[in-house]
């Protein structure tokens, strides 16, 4: 077997025996604009598989359809039926849609018994019109941002229910299920050190992690390496899902993304406060001076490598708008690759004892001094 040798990177297989990696970002209630800490994560996303898929065989997976089942959706349609009756949404602007949002989770949430029929809905394929109307601007941005789109509109269900899921925990032992008593169902890695984590209530309603389970219990062990990308506030549940994936045979990454604050606050969208500061004006406020390439590169250019991973850096449309002005420049001087360089060896560079690229390694040597950072071939492949 033949291999690339790139200094400080792993040996990587030949296109014979290519890595798997499944990437599995987390998704976003689709209730709400697009703020800063959801663009900022989409845009880390996809870099890190643009960049990979030259090195490895990735598979995306991002399912709206596996999240719905949470309560927050779920709930968050149960209200709008019962508060507004058959409104009509397919006018709504992602900031009207935000505003029932915030008055949803200001209300008193409706019995699990209200959510049934709504979750057997999901099952079968169907979204409520609010979410709907939210997926569609949402592909609308996407295009936009030119990135990829692993299926916002199409129904992908898990590849597990929740009892075999569950059973699947069981087997594993790692599931303590109390439902026969009429209690909670848990994730037990309480042998690692790790605290139980309930996954469905006593009423029946699973949270997110439970629904992660059930998509990617199946599909971890056809990888070599499965990616978590995630809210870096939500560590605690990832680390369990770590575990659980691991133990199915793949090696497990997490990467945590830190949210972007609003004058040095971080809130949650389910509060407001992103009233001006989500993709459409952002997007609008970028195109209205600077063409469509420019747009694409400098939002990364920003979201990723001038905010970096953490979360100490306050939103500023300003810095926005000289990234987009300085990809600018950035694609007016790009050139071809270096003599004897190749695309792969420049990606490979920026992996440690891992298959995947990392977007902040690769994104941030863009802003450098050397000009053969910013190549035609890396620019159009993985950045627009």
């Amino acid at each position: 077997m033949t291999t690339l040798s790139v200094a400080g990177a792993r040996p990587l297989p030949d296109a014979v025996d290519r890595p798997r990696v499944l990437l599995a970002p987390i998704t976003i209630t689709p209730s709400k604009p697009l703020t800063p800490s959801h663009l900022k994560g989409l845009l880390w996303a996809d870099v890190m598989y643009r960049a990979t898929r030259p090195l490895a065989d990735v598979a995306f997976r991002y399912s709206h359809t596996t999240y719905h089942l949470t309560e927050q959706t779920l709930g968050f349609w149960e209200f709008l039926d019962r508060t507004r009756g058959t409104d009509d949404y397919a006018d709504f602007t992602e900031e009207r849609i935000g505003e029932l949002y915030v008055a949803f989770r200001a209300a008193e949430r409706a019995p699990a018994q209200a959510l049934l029929p709504y979750a057997a809905a999901v099952e079968r394929g169907w979204v409520h019109p609010v979410s709907a109307r939210v997926l569609q601007m949402w592909s609308e941005h996407y295009a936009a941002l030119g990135l990829y789109d692993p299926g916002l509109l199409r129904h992908q269900p898990p590849g597990l229910d929740l009892e075999t899921a569950l059973d699947r925990l069981t087997g594993l032992d790692m599931c303590l299920d109390h439902r026969a008593v009429g209690g909670p169902v848990y994730l037990d890695l309480t042998r690692f050190g790790l605290p139980l984590r309930q996954l469905v209530t006593s009423d029946g309603r699973p949270n997110y992690l439970a629904c992660a389970l059930r998509e990617l219990i199946p599909l971890a062990p056809d990888f070599d390496e499965v990616v978590l990308l995630y809210d870096h506030q939500l560590d605690s549940d990832y680390l369990q899902l770590e575990r659980v994936l691991a133990a199915l045979g793949p090696r497990v990454r997490r990467v945590s993304v830190g949210r972007v604050p609003i004058d040095g606050q971080i809130h949650s969208a389910r509060h407001g406060g992103w009233q001006g500061l989500h993709a459409g004006p952002l997007l609008a406020a970028a195109r209205a001076e600077y063409p469509e390439d420019a747009v694409r590169l400098g939002m990364r250019l920003y979201f990723i490598a001038v905010l970096g991973p953490g979360w100490q850096q306050s939103f500023r449309a300003d810095l926005l708008l000289q990234s987009v002005k300085r990809a600018a420049r950035l694609l007016d001087t790009a050139g071809p690759e270096p003599e004897g360089a190749t695309l792969q060896d420049r990606l490979a560079q920026h992996r440690k004892d891992h298959v995947y690229v990392d977007p902040y390694r690769l994104t941030s040597r863009l802003l450098g001094k050397r000009r053969s950072a910013a190549t035609a071939d890396l620019l159009r492949k993985v950045f627009l």
